[in-house]
């Protein structure tokens, strides 16, 4: 069997469709990490995780666009960052960052580390969630 160029485009396109399917079909099956803040090492930084904590603090920036939340979930505490697109992605669905304070929360976010700290930077405006009790 001789193969053409019109054979390997053919070829390709049909593996690419196969693999754009899959990644439609399997996105919505991925999880992400659940962990304590104790186990937060440098190791995780740049990884997407979940935490169920209590917002302690709510602490505007200095242009007020920006929010730094103090999360503890019992095993340590960290900072939460929220950046100006997350919080009027909240605005939009009618919530106020000051009224998490003291509440159980549900955090999505990516591990970072600013100062020698590490910190969580909120995925979305829709990835921080009062949890029901």
């Amino acid at each position: 069997m001789k193969i053409t160029d019109d054979k390997l485009l053919k070829m390709a396109l049909i593996t690419s469709m196969i693999g754009l399917i899959g990644l439609i079909l399997f996105t919505p099956l991925i999880e992400v990490k659940e962990v304590k803040i104790e186990d937060i090492t440098r190791s995780m930084i740049d990884e997407e995780v979940s935490i169920n904590c209590v917002v302690t603090d709510v602490k505007s920036s200095k242009s007020g666009s920006s929010y730094f939340l103090t999360i503890n979930d019992g095993t340590g505490q960290m900072t939460l960052v929220i950046f100006e697109s997350q919080v009027a992605q909240m605005q939009t669905n009618s919530f106020d960052i000051k009224d998490f304070k003291d509440k159980e929360v549900n955090v999505v976010g990516k591990i970072t580390e600013y100062n020698n700290e590490m910190e969580i930077v909120l995925s979305s405006g829709n990835s921080l969630k009062i949890r029901a009790k």
